[in-house]
């Protein structure tokens, strides 16, 4: 989208991660947005503030006391100006500065002035973010109505695995794009979203799953939340971050994923289904760790899993949405519209999981919209990017069944 019009305070900290600010910053301006970045003290020790001047084309503010250009008073006329304040990255310190209203520098005096909604990109070492200050700082923040993009799991420059490493700056600009075209189309709505594996055990530590990462089906709760939906998530097993500011009800189970579906979407005025629940489960669970039988085989039984999405197709009501996915390795759209007939469906996602950037645990996917109206293929693109596509058939056929 552009972002023409548009003003983003970008706030640096003191992490290593500040480099990665500079392209944030380049892709902010690509896209037509304002662009004025205040650093802190430390951050200049990481990344010159004559870096991000050349990027955004106007002077980097890091001294409370530096004689100014204009008689504005600078952090005012800064927090007045900007449509986003947005902080990347967000060390423990800024978010602890933040939680308490602290304000001893530029950045933190600017950002307590400050009117715009606030996004912040957390970056630190994992020990920090895990700490118990850490994480009653950023749930003080989140009830205050920040947001949050990040922090990702990974290698860290201190040399630990874990969270605490910043957002790729594509997913920090998305965020941004999120924010600020916030619409409220869907304001009233309400939407239930599944997403995520399901878990089907065998025995105490063992189960049959598949490898679903939840970002999909997040990705839909989070663009149905930014367009005033009222937002369900009913979630499995997952790894990416869970979004904020919707209703998440956890389950396990096929089972307990169909007892919560079919419990919820006769309120529901949409029923996004891009979970993937598993088709068998076993017959016999065992209440014990099933030990070896010195070289012996292990024989068990399978049977299916209830049918969600048949279930919810036969319990349609007049002017509801359903939206179904099918992941396939062959015959995509063959599959896909026996389930489109089969399960009342009013459109389905499908997607080839065997396709580089499609499927499983990837922050991209490649689909074709299937309909009574034929196939609508959709490109390589990031998840919210598809989200945003469903959802936009979602509101033309929710208009259409007023």
């Amino acid at each position: 989208m552009s972002l023409r019009g548009k003003t983003v305070l970008l706030g640096v900290t003191g992490g290593i991660a500040a480099y990665k600010a500079v392209e944030v910053v380049s892709r902010l301006r690509k896209l037509g947005a304002q662009v004025r970045v205040v650093m802190t003290k430390n951050a200049t020790e990481f990344v010159t503030p004559l870096t991000f001047e050349t990027l955004a084309n106007h002077p980097v503010v890091t001294d409370t006391f530096a004689r100014p250009e204009t008689w504005d008073v600078a952090h005012i006329s800064l927090a007045k100006e900007a449509d986003l304040c947005v902080v990347a990255p967000a060390t423990a310190n800024i978010l602890a500065k933040l939680a308490v209203g602290l304000a001893d520098d530029m950045l933190s005096t600017t950002l307590l002035a400050a009117k715009a909604p606030l996004l912040l990109a957390p970056a630190m070492n994992t020990g920090m973010w895990t700490a118990e200050a850490t994480r009653r700082n950023v749930e003080t923040l989140r009830a205050r109505g920040a947001h949050f993009v990040g922090p990702e799991g990974g290698f860290l420059a201190c040399g630990d695995t874990g969270a605490g490493r910043m957002s790729e700056p594509a997913a920090i600009v998305e965020a941004i794009e999120a924010l600020l075209a916030r619409r409220e189309t869907l304001s009233g709505v309400k939407v239930l979203v599944t997403a995520g594996a399901t878990r089907e055990h065998l025995d105490p530590v063992r189960f049959l799953t598949n490898e679903s990462s939840g970002k999909m089906g997040f990705a839909i709760a989070e663009a149905a939340r930014d367009r005033g939906a009222e937002v369900t998530l009913v979630k499995g097993s997952t790894t990416a971050p869970v979004p904020e500011g919707v209703k998440v009800v956890q389950v396990v189970s096929t089972q307990e994923l169909y007892d919560a579906v079919t419990s919820l979407a006769p309120e529901a005025d949409a029923v996004i289904q891009a979970a993937a629940p598993a088709d068998y489960r076993f017959r016999d669970v065992s209440d014990q760790k099933i030990k070896k039988k010195d070289g012996g085989a292990l024989t068990f039984t399978l049977e299916e899993t209830p049918d969600i999405a048949a279930a919810v197709g036969r319990m349609k009501r007049p002017g509801q949405v359903l939206v179904g996915f099918a992941a396939e390795t062959e015959n995509l759209l063959a599959h896909a519209e026996k389930k489109l007939a089969s399960k009342n469906l009013d459109f389905i996602v499908a997607n080839d999981v065997t396709q580089p950037g499609a499927g499983f645990n990837v922050d991209t996917n490649i689909a074709t919209f299937l309909s009574a109206e034929g196939a609508n293929p959709r490109p390589l693109q990031t998840k919210r990017q598809l989200a945003e596509d469903i959802l936009d058939e979602v509101e033309k056929r929710l208009k259409g069944k007023q």
